[in-house]
């Protein structure tokens, strides 16, 4: 069976578009003929052999999910139906966006809310995400909710986008500096010890402790590079301990400069996700569960379980968050305000986004102290091998 996306009026001339499941095209052109529609156009969804060995090879995308999200709220808002703007979406995505709108369309067709049929593609559609749907349809105002999260969302990739670039520079130095380094070890290194040798020239410091780092490099690269990769597995396998996960984050935390970007990024991402929740009529405790599942730092899920526990008792918000050394005051205090004032929604969204501004700023500072830290280093280790090779080169001249 196939599935064929049409476009249709009703006998009294009403258009309608939805998904139909037939053998071939005419197959489907009866069956809504059947039905009393007259058929405008009918186009098969690619369910054939090479799109389903597309979806194999790509993948949803944070891009994807914004995008959708966009558009969804857009045709719910100007009056679409639900099942014509999944059928159209689908028509529009990649395969692999395809296939999970082609499965949510199925369950919203066959009677299930578009929360229960989000919630059984997690890895496209997260906890915070099929929570803000469920309180938009069960308020009745799914096209806004959908266009709030989409705006979220879109604040989310931008800001992911200023990280991402920040770091594309010092990763290109590092990798331009391992470059150079094997082309000296490989290629160089090796002519220039057997011309010493030859000459039996009286070696400086630095070229001995060169020529001793690639003399051990060369007889046993073997076990150094199995140790290295032992060494990887145990730091991979000791993170993923409760113990092991907690220290690394909160060495993280500590770093200078990145450890506190990291922490405004939680913060910002937080109180976002949290006045989202609550504009949207999700209790806090639920919240506050959704947000340390998708934190992704041991010591804030940490904080944020035991606050929704706390909460859950009786006891305030801001007092469950204070005491902790890695959430800010102006937290705590605007999460105050906004209890007592009953708008926790605003409040931590002016929250959010001084954190975001706060971020920016970070990532600026870091751009510009990392170009010359980086050059320093590329300096030292440049330096270091071209004064290691040519010192006992210049000395040799000068003997004769």
């Amino acid at each position: 069976m196939e599935k064929f996306h049409y476009k249709a009026k009703t006998s009294r001339g009403r258009p309608v578009t939805g998904i139909v499941e037939a053998q071939d095209k005419k197959s489907a052109a009866r069956v809504l003929q059947g039905k009393k529609l007259v058929v405008i156009s009918l186009s098969q969804i690619g369910e054939g052999t090479w799109y389903k060995l597309k979806s194999l090879f790509t993948r949803i995308s944070s891009k994807d999910i914004v995008n959708f999200t966009r558009q969804l709220s857009t045709m719910i808002s100007s009056g679409l139906s639900l099942s014509s703007s999944l059928a159209i979406l689908q028509e529009q995505s990649n395969p692999a966006m395809g296939k999970v709108i082609a499965e949510v369309l199925e369950d919203v067709q066959a009677g299930s809310s578009l929360e229960q049929a989000f919630a059984k593609h997690k890895k496209a559609f997260p906890d915070v995400y099929v929570a803000l749907v469920k309180a938009g349809e069960e308020a009745g105002f799914l096209g806004k909710v959908l266009e709030r999260l989409a705006a979220n969302l879109e604040k989310q990739e931008n800001f992911k986008g200023k990280v991402k670039g920040a770091m594309i520079y010092p990763a290109i130095i590092v990798v331009a500096m391992i470059i150079v380094g094997i082309i000296m070890v490989v290629f160089v290194i090796p002519k220039v010890m057997d011309m010493y040798e030859e000459f039996e020239v009286d070696l400086p410091a630095m070229t001995k402790i060169l020529m001793g780092i690639f003399t051990f490099i060369s007889r046993f690269w073997f076990l150094g590079l199995v140790g290295l990769l032992l060494g990887f597995y145990g730091v991979y396998m000791w993170r993923k301990t409760p113990s092991g996960k907690e220290w690394f984050d909160r060495a993280i935390l500590k770093i200078p400069i990145i450890g506190v970007l990291q922490q405004k990024m939680i913060l910002t991402e937080m109180t976002r996700t949290l006045s989202l929740l609550s504009s949207a009529g999700v209790s806090i405790v639920e919240s506050l569960d959704m947000i340390a599942d998708g934190v992704g730092n041991a010591l804030f899920e940490r904080a944020f379980r035991r606050a929704a526990e706390e909460v859950e008792k009786g006891s305030a918000l801001a007092q469950s968050l204070s005491g902790y050394d890695f959430i800010p005051p102006v937290v705590v205090h605007m999460v105050s305000v906004g209890e007592e004032t009953g708008k926790i929604d605003e409040a931590m969204s002016k929250v959010s986004n001084y954190f975001e501004q706060e971020a920016e700023r970070l990532i600026e500072a870091l751009t510009t102290a990392v170009e010359p830290v980086m050059m320093i280093l590329l300096g030292v280790g440049v330096g270091f091998l071209v004064i290691s090779i040519i010192l006992p080169i210049y000395n040799l001249t000068t003997q004769f």
